[in-house]
């Protein structure tokens, strides 16, 4: 039994093995091979490092691993990825697997962060000695079970009027809402430059934070959804108001669950109607209708607007191995808890 580090590069190389077992174990989309690969060539340092861990020739552990500052390495983690790069086998006992991983690391790391882990995928560990787990932040999902009719009568009163009256004022308006699926990787290109024009126009533009075909962030979900698309795990989504975009989910599908990766609307229209909210709706219609995945996944920080169409909520975690037990009960004396690292937000 032991962990072999190997230099990022070698991903290419071993990205069937870490295909293999996210398949076998965790089955998540945000760490399919090809969610993985593009995130580190468009935002990786090179500084990474790919950990594996073997018993007897078979994989048991994969993770991706940064180092942060001096004496500390984290999984790696960009902002566009809901949850940290770490794989395991169920029933694998953290305090060893994690003992050996951080006196393997270089420089001598005296913490560990593994960041942001979803307890459907990770069921969160224990508390020891070396090992402290952290919330993160609360996230929320749509279950997809029963009828559409029956989940909406289930919501409240505010938000059925409020999307009835939305409808209604389009529709006397004049205007005409659609809801477009494109599911085809030769579709990506034309549906990203959509969703760059929504998020340009809006506050993300003025940040220079929005998504461009030029910029790193284009260029990740251009590469990551054309190769979801062509495996039809894929979909991006647009509500249009007559011929005008007006709001675009970005999903990728994995492990019977859908999941909304980013949301965009138009941030110019003032006529009191909510184009993200109505995509929601018919989306969630459609998808309840189809029958083909049992939830829709948000895994943003909850938000009050969540909680409108949901009640389903769960906490994302950080888990943070100590070298030494006295160092986790120094940090357990802050007046702040916190994670001993900075993991992306």
């Amino acid at each position: 039994m032991s962990w072999n580090l190997y230099p990022i590069k070698e991903f290419e190389n071993l990205q069937e093995q870490w295909q293999a077992l996210n398949l076998e174990e965790m089955s998540s989309p945000l760490l399919d091979k090809d969610f993985v690969g593009p995130s580190l060539r468009e935002f990786g340092s090179n500084k990474e490092i790919l950990a594996c861990y073997r018993r007897n020739g078979a994989v048991l552990a994969m993770a991706v691993l940064t180092p942060v500052h001096r004496g500390a390495w984290q999984t790696f983690q960009p902002s566009q990825a809901p949850v940290g790069f770490w794989i395991q086998r169920t029933g694998l006992d953290h305090e060893s697997l994690l003992s050996e991983l951080i006196r393997k690391l270089p420089g001598f790391p005296l913490v560990l962060g593994i960041t942001q882990q979803d307890p459907q995928l990770l069921p969160r560990p224990e508390d020891s000695g070396t090992i402290k787990t952290i919330d993160h932040l609360q996230t929320a999902r749509i279950r997809l079970q029963g009828s559409f009719e029956d989940y909406w009568n289930a919501r409240g009163k505010n938000l059925r009027q409020n999307m009835r009256k939305q409808r209604n004022k389009l529709e006397s308006s004049g205007v005409d809402v659609r809801l477009q699926l494109s599911t085809a990787p030769e579709e990506v290109a034309g549906a990203l430059a959509d969703y760059g024009r929504l998020e340009m126009s809006g506050w993300k533009g003025k940040q220079g934070t929005a998504v461009h075909p030029d910029n790193a962030q284009g260029r990740f979900y251009k590469s990551m959804l054309e190769a979801f698309c062509a495996r039809g795990l894929g979909r991006i989504y647009r509500y249009w108001y007559n011929d005008r975009v007006a709001a675009m989910n970005l999903c990728i599908e994995g492990r019977n669950s859908l999941i909304v990766l980013k949301t965009a609307y138009d941030e110019h229209i003032k006529d009191g109607s909510s184009p993200a909210f109505l995509l929601r709706q018919e989306e969630s219609k459609k998808l309840f209708e189809e029958g083909r995945y049992e939830s829709l996944e948000f895994y943003g920080k909850l938000m009050e607007w969540h909680l409108k169409w949901t009640d389903d909520v769960r906490t994302i975690y950080h888990i943070n191995k100590y070298r030494f037990s006295f160092i986790s009960r120094l940090h357990g004396a802050m007046k702040k808890p916190a994670p001993a690292l900075s993991p992306a937000e």
